[in-house]
């Protein structure tokens, strides 16, 4: 018996295995390494939490990687500050916990995997071996939480500056700036903050080419039109061509997660919009439906129509501003203008509906804010009616000219295998031939009401591939739009339920419990049962999700916001070396990123 499992929670987990037993992969590890290793963990993730000791996570991690129907992706690894959860019932003796989430494309599944760790030993084997996207997210979890990686490449911090002091996602480092001293930058502090961004390649194992000889170094960023924001990549180059790269990000870090724990159920709604700002609604997707997971609401048919609806509105619109950019990074100017011109049609749209336009914040638990207005089903079919010879155009004049298929096919090319390993979703991943889109192979907000085709690519994922593969899912999100504007149900746009926010006017004043309700729901907000839940998506940019844990209170104990481009960006060396300037220019435009998606 490994000694991190307590009494108390081994009869709790004998009472409680007999559904992760059902699971061919759970009853597989038992069979292989023995039920007393591990401990499993109840929750709404709709996927087996299991509990092991640190001693054998190694192994474990081989296991799934190398076993039938492998889990070849490690989808999110990150860390849980334990030390002041009031309802551990299903916890054993922690105070940080670190999880590692697996993804198996052949089986279309998920495991998480957790690693309890005690105060006084914040120490945990490197998942690097194994899985070479861990490399970043171990980083991040040393950063936030001050968690040990032995043997780790690199451990330094990512997000925050070199200079910064304390973790940031400990319980005990405050949230709110109030709580500190006064913010001052001297001639002095500037210098030291200067100093600790100045590069040093042998930090970073770059050596030069020989005794007589030195490769340059070079800065592309933080501030460069082609890095599409504050990004910066710094190049070990040899004449035009790139020996190796280093990217840098934490420019545009906001501590959304940290906002998370301090934030009501329903204030953190308009945070979301904003961690990949280009996404609006779509962003909003995955935390309704955890929290909505959290509280048990079912939605009526016709809120799942609008949120599919107002998703692949933004969903369009972010896929304009990306093919249109990538074509001006490779040096045409005029579709860019025409893409703003549509991308209006599009916010005009929104606007009709929501009142907003980048950021509705629009959404809500168990519903939307308001029923959609008189006559929006003619703005969208005046856009349905223009769209489709707009982006025929796109591809006649620019992406069918000779120049840009010559300066973007076989550029940062790579395979299902290298995708795969570096966590690669969305249009990247399917351009390798790999048919995996959240919205077909775990619907949700009733996608599989709708028929539309997912669109992949023939084997490679290069630059012109990725660019054609979105070109594509804008003509698919066309077609489930024409469904919405044929299809909208009657009904409701929001559920019955105590836990929406705030209930219907008319009931307010019908009672007393009506009034109760509404008075602490505007003032406290909803109180979600203690649990932990998870909802993936298909976002503009690659699968986006929320991973929420409730304590039983009106606020996050901890909220989890994996992103596509986060990955996406830690890739950038294996695929650029040996390449040109030029084509890194590309490939960064093929990639669809923008920073607040990969900072938070």
């Amino acid at each position: 018996m490994i000694n991190f499992i307590k009494k108390e929670n081994i009869c709790l987990f004998k009472k409680k295995s007999e559904d992760f037993e059902k699971d061919p992969v759970v009853k597989i590890l038992f069979d292989m390494f023995g039920k007393e290793l591990f401990m499993c963990q109840v929750t709404l993730t709709g996927f087996p939490i299991i509990w092991i000791d640190k001693e054998i996570l190694i192994d474990i991690g081989k296991f799934l990687h190398t076993m039938h129907q492998p889990y070849t992706m490690l989808y999110d690894l990150h860390g849980v500050d334990e030390r002041l959860r009031l309802n551990r019932k299903q916890l054993p003796h922690v105070d940080f916990s670190v999880f590692y989430h697996l993804i198996s494309i052949e089986r279309n599944s998920d495991i998480m995997i957790k690693v309890p760790l005690l105060e006084n030993d914040l120490t945990v084997p490197t998942f690097t071996n194994l899985f070479p996207n861990a490399n970043w997210y171990e980083r991040e979890i040393w950063d936030m939480f001050g968690i040990i990686f032995d043997k780790h490449p690199n451990l330094t911090r990512i997000i925050m500056p070199d200079t910064w002091e304390g973790h940031p996602l400990r319980k005990n480092y405050s949230a709110r700036a109030t709580e500190y001293e006064p913010f001052f930058l001297n001639e002095k502090k500037e210098d030291l903050e200067m100093e600790s961004l100045r590069f040093k390649p042998e930090l970073w194992g770059m050596q030069p080419k020989n005794d007589d000889v030195e490769f340059m170094f070079l800065n592309l960023g933080p501030n460069h039109p082609s890095a599409h924001g504050a990004f910066r990549i710094v190049l070990q180059l040899d004449g035009e061509k790139i020996v190796d790269c280093v990217p840098d990000i934490g420019y545009h870090h906001r501590g959304a997660e940290k906002m998370g724990e301090r934030q009501s159920w329903h204030n953190y709604i308009p945070y979301t919009d904003r961690i990949e700002y280009l996404g609006g609604c779509v962003n909003e997707m995955p935390y309704i439906l955890a929290v909505e997971k959290l509280a048990n609401i079912s939605v009526p048919e016709k809120v799942e129509v609008i949120r599919v609806m107002l998703s692949e509105l933004f969903r369009i619109n972010s896929h304009l501003l990306y093919i249109s950019t990538f074509i001006q990074d490779i040096g045409c100017m005029t579709p860019v203008f025409f893409a703003f011109t549509d991308r209006q049609k599009i916010y005009d749209l929104i606007e009709a509906i929501t009142g907003a336009r980048m950021h509705p914040a629009w959404f809500r638990i168990g519903g939307v804010a308001n029923d959609l207005p008189k006559d929006w089903h003619v703005l969208l079919k005046d856009f349905l009616n223009w769209m489709p010879k707009r982006l025929k155009y796109y591809i006649t004049s620019a992406l069918k000219n000779s120049i840009l298929i010559n300066r973007s096919v076989g550029i940062a090319k790579y395979n299902k295998k290298s995708a795969l390993e570096w966590g690669v979703t969305g249009a990247g991943l399917r351009a390798t031939g790999l048919n995996f889109d959240v919205r077909k192979m775990r619907p949700y907000s009733g996608y599989q009401n709708y028929d539309f085709e997912i669109p992949i690519g023939s084997g490679i994922s290069d630059s012109y591939s990725r660019v054609m593969i979105k070109v594509e899912e804008i003509y698919q999100s066309l077609i489930i739009l024409k469904q919405c504007l044929n299809n909208m149900p009657e009904g409701p746009f929001k559920s019955d339920h105590p836990l929406t926010t705030p209930p219907p006017k008319e009931r307010v004043l019908q009672n007393i419990e009506t009034m109760i309700t509404h008075f602490l729901q505007v003032s406290w907000g909803p109180v979600m049962p203690a649990n932990e839940s998870f909802q993936m998506i298909e976002a503009t940019k690659g699968i986006n999700s929320y991973y929420l844990i409730s304590d039983g209170g009106t606020m996050s104990y901890r909220t989890r916001i994996r992103t596509p481009s986060f990955p996406h960006l830690q890739q950038i060396p294996s695929v650029i070396r040996g390449s040109l300037i030029s084509d890194l220019i590309v490939y960064l435009g093929s990639i669809d990123f923008v920073m607040s998606d990969v900072d938070r």
